[in-house]
């Protein structure tokens, strides 16, 4: 297994180690349900570091990424990020992404042209790469193609700072006005004397930050420790993978592999929103139309109105099981117990017709079917305590 630079560390704290996407991980200290409320009341630290990394640069780098990617990088400003998605010719996930622009002359790449960073799913960096890589050329809209990528992925640590306490925690180590950067924008400067990239991002729902910096020696244990000397006010603890899950479920965030995978096409997972139909060409577009206009499946989340837990997996029923028309309508890709709402939770794939707010539908729970309700995301509407607008995440 790969290891991420803060391995020793988490160890070093008792963590619960698992193996994710090919990484040796943690995935608890404590409790999930501890860490979980760390987060949503205090501030806790992920270390992310096995997300991957690319660079994109050269004089067409925008014309590739609008061609290969989902959303319109058209729109993003130096300092601002974008979510949006890689997919196939044929209109299918490949994975779930952020994309950074930079300035011209900015870290992490200095040339007059737009710089870009794609932050990609641990479990997908291979297969991304090769994706991109194998586009590179043919499609950018320049007989010179002027695209250079690299995969800087093990060069890179990614720490995520998350919960109201987050800027509090992190603006004793930095000069720059933590409280003035926008959702899903960024700054650049150093953090505990370390150059960093700053995000405005997270995976939680929470006021939060994640810093990309570049391993140097022992920066990267001397930030972790800093971080920490600065949060303990706060109570501030370290999070693992189990309640980033707990976490991202409550905001009905996607999974890449449980809610979304190459089966699966944008619209039907409710990211039509990052798909910019009206942008111009891309990959996977006439697909993507064509599914537009048959819509079998949709992704819903539900709510347990009965005493169990749902999990990955588990058949969606239409009805009890007592009568004769009870029929398998979908399937669960999500599921867990919500620290928040004490009560089971879950998104699931279901028939379009059933995609009703408010209806019922059962879970297959080992056999015994658990009534549970159609409701809408988030489970947990916290984005205007954490500060962030709808409309931002929608751009």
């Amino acid at each position: 297994m790969k290891r991420t630079p803060f391995n020793e560390i988490h160890k070093k704290l008792g963590a619960k180690m698992v193996e994710f996407a090919g990484f040796e991980m943690p995935v608890q200290y404590s409790s999930i349900m501890a860490e979980h409320k760390c987060v949503r009341q205090s501030v806790g630290v992920f270390d992310v570091s096995h997300m991957g990394e690319f660079l994109v640069r050269g004089r067409d780098s925008e014309a590739f990424l609008q061609r290969n990617t989902l959303n319109d990088v058209t729109k993003l400003a130096p300092g601002q990020a974008q979510y949006t998605a890689l997919v196939n010719e044929n209109g299918f996930l490949l994975d779930d992404l952020i994309v950074y622009r930079f300035s011209g002359t900015s870290l992490p790449v200095a040339e007059a042209s737009p710089a870009y960073m794609i932050v990609a799913n641990a479990a997908n960096i291979e297969k991304d790469y090769k994706t991109f890589s194998s586009r590179l050329f043919p499609q950018t809209g320049s007989s010179t193609g002027d695209v250079r990528l690299e995969d800087v992925s093990d060069r890179t640590a990614l720490l995520s700072v998350q919960g109201p306490k987050s800027i509090a925690t992190l603006q004793k180590l930095t000069g720059i006005e933590l409280s003035s950067i926008q959702y899903y924008h960024f700054v650049e400067g150093k953090i505990d004397g370390t150059d960093a990239i700053i995000s405005r991002t997270g995976y939680t729902g929470e006021l939060g930050f994640e810093i990309f910096f570049t391993v140097n020696g022992t920066n990267h244990e001397e930030l972790w420790n800093e971080i920490f000397e600065s949060g303990r006010e706060f109570n501030i603890m370290p999070i693992g993978l189990g309640a980033r899950d707990t976490l991202r479920l409550e905001m009905g965030y996607c999974l890449y592999g449980n809610d979304i995978d190459e089966t699966t096409n944008p619209i039907e997972a409710g990211l039509g929103w990052i798909t910019k139909i009206d942008k111009g060409d891309f990959v996977g577009k006439q697909a993507i139309i064509k599914a537009r206009q048959n819509i079998a499946r949709k992704l819903v989340g539900f709510e347990m109105e009965e005493s169990a837990i749902p999990r990955h997996g588990y058949e969606i029923h239409s009805e009890s099981g007592k009568t004769q028309f009870a029929e398998r309508v979908g399937c669960v890709t999500s599921g867990t117990f919500s620290p928040s709402l004490e009560t089971g939770i879950g998104m699931g794939y279901v028939e379009a017709s059933r995609a009703v707010e408010n209806s019922d539908i059962f879970i297959d729970v080992r056999g015994k079917k658990a009534r549970a309700r159609v409701v809408k995301l988030p489970f947990v509407d916290n984005h205007s305590r954490a500060g962030i607008q709808l409309s931002q995440t929608k751009n």
